[in-house]
């Protein structure tokens, strides 16, 4: 009899099944005479220890039929062994072993009883009436005549407590139910058709959304109360970030490319070394003809395709420096020129946001630092995980006088990336969101712009009267705006660019007749779009990339010895 083969978890076979087991291939070594050899594996599901649970897999050898021939059978979703295929092309006829066939299924049909007995025993208390997740799903799909999407990956392992007792008579609160303590979700992408994935838990009900955001706004009542809640959350989010102290600033100059110069702006490319060996990139957009102090706008870019070479992203930084202000480009961590030394997987690890974060301060340090910044009209704009961005650098340094996030701010979505979320921001003086951060934009000028497609739909609704609300304690509600864009999707397209550039010339006194045609309309057409090369700092394949610069995640996360992320 060949050994009993084991799950390569090493799962331990439940006493009652194991004896099962021994008892019928005990029966079937004692009953057949002849010499066969039958391979018949087949799934039987055994406890683990720590009460879960696992399939196993059983192979049963009963001796060989004769030197030129061997018999083979497979029971279930097993593989044959490579020995029982190459029986099954034998000269010898499967009639000629019938009765030893019929016999060998009786015994694996009295083996299943037994083990189906066995199974149904563990339904009550003491096992917690658990059932694979495989089942449930099955069970639920029959029960309510649905169709639910999963891979294999998905449910192997998993077990649902007790699991009949989570049916309801609607089909959406039945899911609910059993998938929400796995950390589980369906997404229902059409009557009667489900698919399963991972729980989102950046993203929330619009209502829980909302009904959070109203008990934050319970611990203030005017100015003062405010301002007192904005000190217990300012200093929190430093730590979060693992920013408090800040790390020593690198002693190095910044890396600047030759500049090139079109109609009315020119560009050069600029690296800043933030950390020792870690810099960010981006291309500086300057206006031809300034008189006096210049305002700076940081112009993070998102998570959409090409990065900051997209030709929207050019088109915008360029009008606004043809407008008669600067526009730094920058890219996110391990994105655009940064995976030059990380890769994009470490993009989504919890520290892009602390590397980030500090990516924005330090072009702080170097703009405020120049001679022809004016550092009274210093403001921030990204979209989408960019916009995130820049209301956390907004909420975290005064010298930001102006903040335009773009299809970013919500009450029930944090940003579902680890470069918006990944560090416990979220969990600071006791809990707060993302509009509660922007609102420590007071009373400096802020624009929301939002659309119709994405978890800004509903900003109009909510979340702008809050804030509305919020710039009142400083008698500035016309302050904050919001631009909504009902029928548009998620993006930075001209719509939402002219959105941007209205309140910037409001607000920074911004040279519209600079940009505009005779119709007094936007024209962008004037703006030369670049290749994606002509962007970079480090040449064409990072060959200017500096001797001493980080390379890999592992490396990077040594100059964080107090990081408890990994």
């Amino acid at each position: 009899m060949r050994k009993i083969e084991k799950s390569p978890r090493n799962a331990v076979i439940s006493t009652e099944v194991e004896k099962s087991f021994k008892l019928v291939t005990k029966i079937a070594r004692l009953s057949l005479a002849t010499t066969t050899v039958v391979y018949a594996p087949f799934i039987a599901t055994s406890s683990l220890r720590g009460g879960t649970t696992k399939q196993s897999n059983f192979f049963i050898e009963i001796a060989s039929l004769d030197e030129k021939s061997n018999l083979a059978m497979t029971i279930g979703r097993s593989s044959l062994p490579d020995k029982a295929r190459s029986g099954f092309s034998g000269k010898q006829s499967l009639l000629k072993y019938k009765n030893v066939i019929n016999f060998f299924l009786l015994f694996l049909s009295l083996f299943f009883c037994a083990f189906t007995s066995l199974y149904a025993q563990t339904q009550n208390s003491d096992k917690l009436y658990k059932k694979p997740l495989t089942d449930v799903l099955k069970e639920i799909q029959m029960r309510f005549k649905v169709q639910i999407k999963y891979s294999e990956p998905q449910v192997k392992d998993k077990w649902v407590n007790y699991a009949e007792w989570r049916f309801r008579a609607d089909v959406d609160e039945t899911l609910a139910n059993v998938l929400a303590p796995l950390d589980m979700k369906v997404n229902k992408e059409k009557p009667g058709v489900y698919k399963l994935k991972e729980y989102e838990y950046y993203r929330w009900e619009v209502q829980d959304g909302w009904n959070y955001l109203d008990s934050l706004a319970t611990k203030y009542s005017d100015k003062n109360s405010w301002e007192k809640r904005k000190e217990e959350i300012k200093p929190e989010l430093y730590k979060a970030l693992l920013l408090s102290p800040l790390p020593e600033k690198p002693n190095s100059k910044p890396i600047v490319t030759a500049k090139r110069i079109f109609d009315g702006y020119s560009v050069e490319n600029i690296a800043l070394e933030i950390l020792p060996g870690v810099w960010i990139n981006g291309s500086l957009y300057k206006p031809l003809k300034a008189k006096g102090k210049i305002p700076v706008i940081l112009s993070p870019d998102g998570h959409w395709e090409k990065q900051r070479y997209r030709a929207d992203c050019q088109l915008r930084c360029a009008t606004i420096a043809r407008m008669g202000a600067m526009a730094f480009s920058y890219d996110l961590f391990a994105w655009g020129e940064s995976m030059l030394q990380f890769k994009y997987e470490d993009h989504r690890k919890s520290l892009a946001q602390t590397i980030q974060t500090l990516g924005g301060i330090r072009i702080l340090d170097y703009f405020s630092s120049l001679k022809e910044t004016d550092t009274n009209r210093i403001g921030i704009s990204g979209g989408s995980g960019a916009g995130s961005h820049s209301i956390l650098m907004t909420a975290m340094d005064d010298r930001i006088k102006l903040s335009a996030p773009v299809v970013a701010m919500s009450s029930y979505f944090y940003g579902g990336c680890p470069c918006e979320s990944g560090m416990p921001i979220h969990q600071c003086a006791g809990g707060t969101d993302n509009v509660e951060l922007a609102a420590m934009a007071a009373p400096r000028p802020q624009l929301l712009v939002s659309d119709g497609g994405d978890w800004t739909a509903h900003t109009p609704e909510h979340d702008f009267p809050y804030l509305q609300k919020m710039y009142g304690y400083y008698g500035v509600k016309n302050k904050v705006e919001n631009v909504h864009l009902p029928t548009e999707k998620h993006d930075f397209g001209i719509n939402k660019r002219i959105a941007l550039y209205d309140f910037l010339i409001k607000n920074f006194k911004l040279n519209a007749s600079a940009v505009k045609d005779k119709m007094g309309k936007y024209d962008e057409s004037k703006v030369t779009i670049e290749r994606e090369n002509a962007l970079y700092v480090f040449g064409d394949n990072g060959e200017k990339l500096p001797k001493n610069a980080v390379m890999g995640f592992e490396n990077l996360e040594k100059l964080f010895p107090s990081n408890t992320t990994k």
